[in-house]
C-alpha cells in the first residue's frame, strides 16, 4: 500500500469536532496505508508552520499528499501546501469541504486555479461541489462521498408523541444554532414538554449568544459540549428528530449519521443539502432561516405518522451508499 501525508485540522484533542483528517485517515490506516499527519497545533500560525515543515520533511517520501481544502481562512494553508507539493513534484489531492467553497472559486479564481488545475485529483464529496468545480472547468475531478461505518450506528424506532429535538454541530455562526432555540420556543406553544439538546464544541461567539438567548426567554435547553460519535449516537436514543439549521452546507456527516440512527431530518435547503436530501422523500426541507416553515415541517412529523415513517425508511435506504464498505474501493483504487 502507498505512503500518504494527510494535511488538515487534526484538532479533536483540543475540544473540536473530529474532521475528515481523523475519520478518513483512520479508515485508510485500517486498509493498510501508512499515513503521516499535520497538524494538531491549536494555534493557526503554529499549525501552518508545522504543515509546511512536515510537507518538506515527508514530501519526497510519500506517494500522495491529501489536503483538506476549505473555503474560509484555512483555504490558504491548502494553497501553500499545494504549491510546496508542486515544487517537490509530489502528487497532491485536495479533498474539498464546505458549502461556501463555490464562493471561494469566484472570489479567488487565480489562487484556486493554481491549486486545482495542478492537482493529481480533486475529490468532491458531494454532487454539489462536483458540479461547482466542473462548471469552472477543473480537470481530474472525482466524486467520492463522505462515509461512515454503518455497523456502528444503532437504528432505533422512534415514538412521535412530543418533539424531542437533537442538534449536532459546532457552535458557529454559519450553522445558525440560535434558530434551534427559536424553533423550540415556538413549538412549546403546541407542545409544552418539547425538548432540545444541542451537541457540539464552541467555535465562535454564537455559543454564548445561543445560551444567552435561551436564558433570556427562560427556555430549558441541554448543552452537552463536544461528544464523541459514540456518545452522541447513544444520546440520540432519547430524541425523535434531528434538526439542521445551517446557513451553508455541503454533505454534513452528522445528517448522514442521524439518518443511520433512524432520526427523521428537518433541514435548511442550502448548499449541498438539496443534492443529498429530497423534500418529503427522505427529509423535510425549508428555506434558510425560515423559522415559521421549520416549525410547520416539524409539526407535520407529529401529525402525519405515515410521512414520518416513510421519511425514516427512505433515509435509511439512502445512507447505505455512504457505508465505508461501499466507499473504500474508490479510495483504494485512487491511492494504491
Amino acid at each position: 500500500m502507498s505512503n500518504l501525508l494527510y494535511i488538515g485540522n487534526k484538532l479533536s484533542d483540543h475540544g473540536y469536532t473530529s474532521t475528515s483528517i481523523e475519520t478518513l485517515g483512520s479508515f485508510l490506516e485500517a486498509e493498510g496505508f501508512t499515513v503521516h499527519y499535520a497538524s494538531s497545533q491549536k494555534n493557526i500560525f503554529l499549525r501552518m508552520l508545522e504543515m509546511v515543515y512536515v510537507t518538506l520533511r515527508y514530501g519526497k517520501k510519500v506517494d500522495y499528499v491529501l489536503i483538506d481544502t476549505y473555503s474560509t481562512k484555512n483555504f490558504w494553508y491548502a494553497f501553500i501546501i499545494s504549491q510546496i507539493c508542486r515544487l517537490l513534484r509530489v502528487k497532491y489531492i485536495p479533498k474539498l469541504h464546505g458549502g461556501d467553497l463555490p464562493n471561494r472559486l469566484r472570489k479567488s479564481s487565480y489562487w484556486c486555479d493554481l491549486i486545482f488545475n495542478n492537482a493529481y485529483q480533486n475529490i468532491a464529496p458531494s454532487p454539489y461541489l462536483f458540479e461547482a468545480f466542473k462548471e469552472k472547468g477543473y480537470p481530474n475531478l472525482i466524486h467520492i462521498p463522505n462515509s461512515i461505518e454503518l455497523e456502528k450506528y444503532d437504528f432505533q424506532i422512534r415514538k412521535f408523541d412530543v418533539p424531542r429535538i437533537l442538534w449536532v454541530r459546532s457552535f458557529s455562526q454559519i450553522y445558525n444554532p440560535i434558530l434551534a432555540v427559536k424553533v423550540l420556543l415556538t413549538l412549546k406553544k403546541q407542545f409544552p414538554t418539547a425538548e432540545l439538546c444541542m451537541v457540539g464544541p464552541k467555535k465562535d461567539d454564537s455559543y454564548d449568544a445561543t445560551v444567552a438567548f435561551a436564558k433570556e426567554h427562560q427556555v430549558e435547553v441541554k448543552f452537552t459540549g463536544k461528544l464523541t460519535k459514540a456518545e452522541w449516537a447513544d444520546l440520540s436514543k432519547n430524541y425523535n428528530l434531528f434538526l439542521n439549521t445551517t446557513h451553508f452546507d455541503n454533505t454534513p456527516v452528522s445528517v448522514i449519521e442521524a439518518m443511520a440512527l433512524g432520526l427523521p431530518v428537518v433541514s435548511t435547503n442550502v448548499g449541498g443539502i438539496p443534492f443529498l436530501l429530497q423534500h418529503e422523500k427522505n427529509a423535510l426541507l425549508v428555506a434558510d432561516n425560515d423559522l415559521e416553515a421549520m416549525v410547520y415541517q416539524i409539526e407535520r412529523l407529529f401529525s402525519e405518522p405515515e410521512l414520518s415513517n416513510s421519511l425514516v425508511a427512505n433515509a435509511f435506504d439512502l445512507v447505505q451508499a455512504f457505508d465505508w464498505n461501499v466507499i473504500r474501493k474508490q479510495w483504494i483504487d485512487l491511492l494504491r
